[in-house]
């Protein structure tokens, strides 16, 4: 072999051993990545955690007991989370409707201590202690409607009925305060919910209705 022939081949030679040492140190670093990741991945998958390892800032403050109809739930809200959002996604309350989502609507109104509230403006970490009654909480356990919720199905008082939880839980707080209204004076409590099938008569009616029935059960 000639002097040029065994250069060019030790060339090669090298360049293919500094090629294949290249992928080993490529190849090696991705399954130390990788285990690395698993590590972790296991670590907290079964409440593990490594000595350098702290909870991310703020996850403690977030967790928080709610007294939602009547039962405690724990939930992870953030400081700037709406109580509407925290019902909703966190919960998997829904009868609670998003309507304008800036208490104009009133499609959002739960009762806090029996007190109607636009559920998407009010502060989920403000309500800690409060009694949070929605729509579903209504019903008693053997699945009896709420009497106010029986007059709506009695008059058939709705048309898309996406307002209506709204207006229920609104004529229930007003209900509390006045008892036995006028259809004037109930119509003045209900001013906070908007329709936007505009079938105002037809919701009053059958908010009258409910009053009605609510003075004649036990819960009135």
């Amino acid at each position: 072999m000639t002097e040029k022939a065994e250069q060019e081949t030790d060339h090669t030679s090298k360049a293919l051993s500094r090629r294949n040492f290249i992928k080993g140190v490529i190849t090696s670093g991705v399954a130390v990545s990788s285990a690395g990741y698993l590590f972790r991945t296991s670590s907290l998958l079964y409440g593990q955690r490594l000595p350098d390892q702290q909870s991310p800032a703020g996850v403690g403050e977030r967790l928080i007991t709610l007294n939602v109809n009547g039962q405690q739930r724990r939930v992870d809200a953030m400081k700037q989370e709406t109580l509407a959002s925290t019902l909703r996604y966190k919960l998997g309350l829904t009868g609670t409707k998003l309507g304008c989502d800036r208490a104009e609507c009133g499609s959002c109104t739960v009762l806090l201590d029996d007190i109607p509230h636009y559920s998407c403006s009010v502060l989920t970490h403000t309500v800690r202690g409060r009694r949070i009654l929605t729509i579903e909480g209504l019903a008693s356990a053997d699945g009896t409607l709420h009497p106010v919720q029986q007059g709506v199905i009695d008059e058939q008082g709705f048309q898309c009925a996406f307002c209506m939880s709204g207006f229920i839980m609104t004529a229930i707080g007003y209900l509390k305060t006045n008892p036995n209204p006028t259809r004037q004076q109930l119509a003045y409590g209900l001013s906070g919910c908007l329709c936007r099938c505009q079938d105002y008569d037809k919701i009053l009616t059958a908010m009258m209705s409910g009053a009605e029935n609510l003075r004649g059960s036990k819960l009135g």
